[in-house]
């Protein structure tokens, strides 16, 4: 890299590390503790790329970017901060950061961001995210601090404003509803109507002109679009070619495998084409186990809102609740916690009151949609995929370079997944695959693998 990069965050440590790493990246680096001294520098012209916590003594980083902006037009500004909700990542985008990214980070994650900011920089890059002041509550109905939480919030905070079709996936219980919601009540068309089309509204014939009339241009969902019926889902289609005037977003939501819904004939492909501008995969709860204890907090919370005493776990209760498989995902624990909120004896509730609760549900079902058929060998599995992709092209090869795409495809989880089984020690992750760790090292860097092997800066 190339560049002067302006660093702002009162915590010493974070300053010396990005100091340190973007010295040796071949930046030159001005760091300060300071948004006053920040801003000085930004208004003598200094650097090409700014990184800014948000909560500094001296102000609030995200309330600076506006004048960052008005001064100096074009300049990246990444914004970095440990109040990674959600809305963090929004009022970012709103105030027209460059990029998010929530702490703890991921070092060579940042130094990548940072390299393309100074890329972004050179070409007099906008963001693409922008959206305009509001009065907008402090919170959206999702909680999460995981890095898979921060990378959803990231990707709602990115398709927000746009004309962009939205298709959620994910599976029965993780909030995909939620979260199609909350992306039309804090979007631009959030005045307009959110209208959920079902098929028995689509039909007859006057159906997708009725459902157009009643959303006026402003959201339609398809819930569990491949539970329609394919009649319907053809009427969809002619729906979303024919609209013209007063265009509404469209968005879509299931918890099945897409690509085998296609293969059995319960989603169109071109509906599926027409839905899948934007993709969210919402993950699942057993994906995201350290968001236990949060949700936990704002279930009982919400419960004392609507009445009921106001209670806690204790931590053996807690470390339970935690090891629950949690088939149903945070709708199954929403109703758990809300149960035991009504019917816990003293304000902190005992392991004995959540066995009592958890011993009447289900440890496990299957996940709908698991990609590999029983008894399926991983080679089959892998030939039926490669199998469907080139069937999705039709008459047409796939683009060139298919090898390297299909050998990275595979090669990332498989490293990730080794990576994350022997604790992010190298050395043992080179000697389980059976490769040289200078190769491990390299393919790390080029299939750009950080999840596993993150970096937590405090």
């Amino acid at each position: 890299m190339d560049g002067t990069i302006l660093v702002a965050d009162d915590d010493r440590t974070i300053r010396t590390v990005l100091t340190q790493a973007l010295t040796r990246a071949g930046c030159k680096v001005h760091a300060t503790s300071s948004l006053t001294t920040l801003m000085r520098w930004v208004g003598e012209g200094k650097g090409d790329v700014v990184i800014s916590d948000v909560m500094m003594p001296d102000g609030n980083g995200l309330e600076m970017l506006p004048k960052i902006a008005a001064d100096r037009p074009g300049l990246p500004v990444i914004v970095i901060s440990a109040q990674n909700t959600i809305m963090t990542a929004i009022k970012a985008a709103e105030a027209e950061a460059y990029d998010y990214l929530p702490k703890p980070f991921d070092l060579p994650d940042l130094m990548k961001r940072t390299a393309r900011a100074l890329e972004a920089g050179r070409k007099s890059a906008t963001p693409a995210l922008v959206a305009p002041d509001n009065d907008r509550p402090d919170e959206l109905p999702l909680v999460g601090r995981t890095p898979s939480m921060q990378a959803l919030y990231r990707l709602i905070a990115r398709v927000l404003n746009t004309d962009l079709s939205v298709l959620i996936t994910g599976e029965s219980g993780t909030g995909k509803s939620l979260i199609a919601r909350a992306i039309h009540d804090f979007s631009d068309r959030r005045t307009l109507p959110f209208v959920v089309a079902s098929a028995a509204d689509l039909q007859n014939i006057e159906g997708p002109a009725q459902v157009l009339a009643k959303s006026k241009g402003g959201t339609i969902l398809f819930d569990e679009v491949t539970d329609i019926p394919a009649e319907v889902q053809a009427r969809i289609v002619r729906m979303m070619d024919n609209t013209t005037d007063n265009l509404p977003r469209f968005m879509a939501t299931s918890q099945s495998d897409l690509n085998r819904a296609m293969e059995d004939g319960r989603l169109r492909q071109d509906l599926f084409y027409r839905l899948s501008g934007a993709s969210i995969e919402v993950p699942a709860l057993r994906d995201r186990v350290d968001d236990i204890p949060l949700l936990v907090e704002h279930f009982l919370q919400r419960a004392e809102r609507e009445g009921l005493p106001l209670r806690k776990l204790s931590n053996e209760a807690l470390e339970m609740v935690r090891a629950h498989p949690w088939p149903g995902n945070v709708r199954q624990l929403e109703n758990a916690i809300r149960r035991l909120a009504l019917t816990a004896r003293v304000d902190e509730i005992t392991k004995p009151e959540v066995a009592a609760v958890l011993g009447g549900q289900p440890e496990s079902e299957p996940v709908p949609g698991g990609g590999v058929e029983e008894g399926e060998m991983l080679s089959a599995s892998i030939g039926r995929h490669l199998r469907r992709y080139f069937d999705l092209h039709g008459d047409m090869l796939p683009p060139p370079g298919l090898y390297g795409r299909i050998l990275k495809e595979m090669e990332a989880p498989l490293i990730e997944i080794a990576l994350e089984a022997t604790g992010g020690n190298q050395a043992k992750c080179a000697d389980l695959l059976g490769i040289n760790r200078n190769t491990l090292r390299k393919k790390i860097t080029d299939l750009d693998i950080s999840v596993t092997r993150r970096r937590k800066l405090m």
